[in-house]
């Protein structure tokens, strides 16, 4: 059936539909028949739409980037102002866009820029609404933005801020009690402030889905990735997972409590959260230095050796575009050195130091907010927000719908993947910040170095997974109505415990809201992405690797390195260029070959360490899993204080 012909059925349709009624609905009464538009005229509309929205997009972007690059309240109003300013606009295209029959569109390409523009997102809010869910945002992250904490070795300290001063804490301090004092505090003076507000964002969120025909706002979150049985693709993603991460646990474990104790850390419970090294127990890399399975072998920790080679945050990110460079990808516009911001201003401004990468609509104007600490940890954060950086590079000759990554895993695994690169031994040796090795030749030495290498890795990787997918799991329950206020806390707790196989270091209660002492959770940033991420990075990984020619003759996924690799670089640029002009799963074979996320790269590069694991889980006996956590999560502290009395009375 030919476009024209549909639309001439389209009308018939609506004129036998309005003649039916004639009898019963006088002449007067009836509305005009609506004009229906040829796919020419949706050409036009579109076009034009597009450019504006750019503009739009541009003076939206430079006010939240003025917002949370200096939090006062002046920007604050402007980024309010523009927020609704375009918000408004794009209400306004909205209500003119969706009078197109896009669904009986011809051109394939048409048809999926309406189908994507059909979704408007919050900006289907009234004005009042929509300002209200945009002041709310901001509230909680200017909240988050500014808290600090009192010192644990002194209590009339109370300046620290979450970057650097607690983060750093978190890293070096091996004080349990200063470790669970920072991990409350904390909470105490970020995510607990804002519980009430985010009981009123929930509702404003899932107002907006259903102006946008979706029954809650999980259901819009999930919609981005365009696969109905998505959840059950994350959860079976999970299944495959999981066996790894038990292992790495089951080790991690053993080494706490040989740490701290079996009054702290029990043999077969979960992990106490403030152990871990992390704000969030998200990631464990921070307490790699008392449990590297090989202490004696070289470390691949190249800090020390960037610190004695003066590396600078302004370094760090020139040798990330170096990278990208060699792949025959873009380098970074002038205009990016100049505006972004790569360490942490000191004329004593409040900011959000969370990094992030910026596209400001106009296909020039690019950058990056990070406050940049000369680490090995910020250098991967580095090829990570780059990676973003280019991706906007690469797609920018797209229509601004289209401007987007293929889903938003995607956008995040880009970065990811240029850094699993960097982080090898052979490329860290290729650059001069790691030295060769004296004993090269000597095989046990070499797969001990392996092993603690991957080990390292997977302390950031492998322990992240069940984390990034509570997060989402979490709030698609809230979203849905399954967890309400009244269980917020002791709902994440229990999510915490299923999946991390970890537990807070005190007892909790509803009175708490420790979910929220997560940027992202009080951002408005859904997190599933992350999940995504780091599974199909390793595909990507495995695919660029072998348009580089390193993986011929059986050679191990965990060595390649693709720097200086063409090849590899056009074909990341190829995949790209797409945007979100095609469904993922086309984006996915470009590179893969695959058209599903699949776990079985990730589990080959960890290979050689997922069977060192298992070994020495079995070799020191070790529980595998973890039983019921002692610690309790109640209503109210006033219920947790009772039990404590009765506990101590029996």
């Amino acid at each position: 059936m030919t476009g024209a012909f549909r639309y001439l059925v389209f009308a018939l349709a609506i004129v036998l539909v309005r003649c039916a009624s004639l009898e019963t609905v006088k002449l007067d009464q009836i509305e005009p028949i609506p004009k229906v538009y040829s796919e020419e005229e949706a050409v036009t509309f579109y076009n034009n739409f597009n450019e504006q929205i750019k503009v739009y997009c541009n003076r939206n972007s430079l006010a939240r980037w003025n917002y949370d690059s200096n939090i006062t309240d002046f920007n604050l109003q402007r980024k309010l102002e523009e927020g609704a300013a375009f918000a408004k606009f794009k209400k306004d295209s909205w209500q003119e866009l969706i009078k197109y029959p896009w669904k009986y569109f011809n051109d394939p390409e048409l048809k999926r820029k309406f189908k994507l523009s059909s979704v408007l997102g919050t900006a289907a809010l009234s004005e009042d609404d929509f300002k209200r869910l945009d002041t709310i945002i901001s509230d909680m992250k200017s909240t988050y933005s500014k808290a600090k904490i009192c010192s644990f070795q002194d209590s009339t300290k109370c300046d620290l801020n979450l970057e650097p001063e607690i983060t750093e804490l978190l890293k070096v301090s091996r004080n349990h009690e200063e470790l669970r004092h920072i991990w409350i505090e904390w909470r105490r003076n970020s995510g607990e402030k804002v519980k009430e507000t985010y009981k009123e964002y929930v509702t404003l969120k899932n107002k907006a889905a259903k102006l946008n025909d979706y029954a809650d706002n999980a259901a819009l979150w999930l919609g981005n990735y365009e696969t109905e049985d998505f959840r059950d693709q994350i959860s079976a993603l999970w299944v495959q997972l999981k066996p790894l991460y038990q292992q790495l646990h089951a080790y991690v474990r053993r080494h706490l409590r040989l740490k701290y104790g079996e009054e702290v850390v029990k043999a077969k419970g979960p992990i106490p959260a403030h152990l871990l090294g992390n704000m969030w127990a998200q990631t464990w890399g921070n307490i790699v230095d008392f449990m590297l399975p090989y202490p004696e072998r070289q470390s691949t920790d190249v800090t020390p050796n960037m610190i004695k080679q003066g590396y600078t945050p302004l370094k760090m990110f020139k040798l990330s575009e170096e990278f990208f460079v060699s792949l025959n990808l873009s380098a970074m516009p002038e205009s990016f050195w100049e505006k972004s911001i790569l360490e942490k201003p000191t004329d004593g401004r409040d900011m959000v130091c969370h990094a992030s990468a910026w596209d400001f609509c106009d296909s020039m104007d690019v950058r990056i907010k990070q406050c940049t600490v000369v680490n090995q940890k910020d250098l991967n954060t580095a090829h990570h927000e780059m990676g973003h950086v280019q991706y906007f590079l690469q797609y920018k000759h797209q229509p601004n719908i289209f401007q987007r990554g293929a889903n938003s895993g995607f956008h995040e695994a880009v970065g990811d993947v240029l850094a699993l690169s960097v982080s090898t031994p052979k490329h860290l040796r290729a650059i001069g910040l790691l030295e060769e090795s004296a004993s090269e030749a000597d095989k046990d030495a070499e797969r001990e170095a392996t092993i603690n290498y991957l080990f390292s890795i997977a302390l950031n990787k492998i322990a992240f997974l069940p984390f990034a997918y509570q997060m989402d799991l979490w709030r698609w329950d809230v979203f849905e109505g399954k967890t309400t206020p009244e269980n917020y806390n002791c709902h994440w707790w229990r999510l915490a415990e299923q999946f991390q196989g970890i537990e807070p270091p005190v007892d909790r209660s509803e009175e708490d809201f420790d979910v929220a002492s997560k940027y992202h959770i009080i951002a408005d940033v859904p997190y599933i992405r992350y999940f995504v991420s780091f599974v199909i990075q390793f595909q990507f990984h495995k695919g660029l690797c072998q348009a580089a020619g390193q993986l011929e003759n059986n050679a191990p996924l965990h060595e390649c390195d693709i720097y200086k690799s063409t090849k590899a670089g056009n074909l990341l640029g190829s995949m790209l260029q797409l945007g979100q002009s095609k469904p993922w799963p086309d984006a996915m074979e470009v590179i893969t070959g695959q058209r599903n996320m699949d776990a079985s790269a990730l589990r080959e590069y960890f290979a050689p360490l997922e069977d060192w694991l298992r070994a020495e889980n079995e070799r020191t006996g070790e529980f595998i899993g973890w039983e019921k956590s002692d610690k309790y999560c109640l209503q109210t502290r006033e219920e947790l204080g009772r039990l404590k009395v009765t506990t101590k009375q029996s």
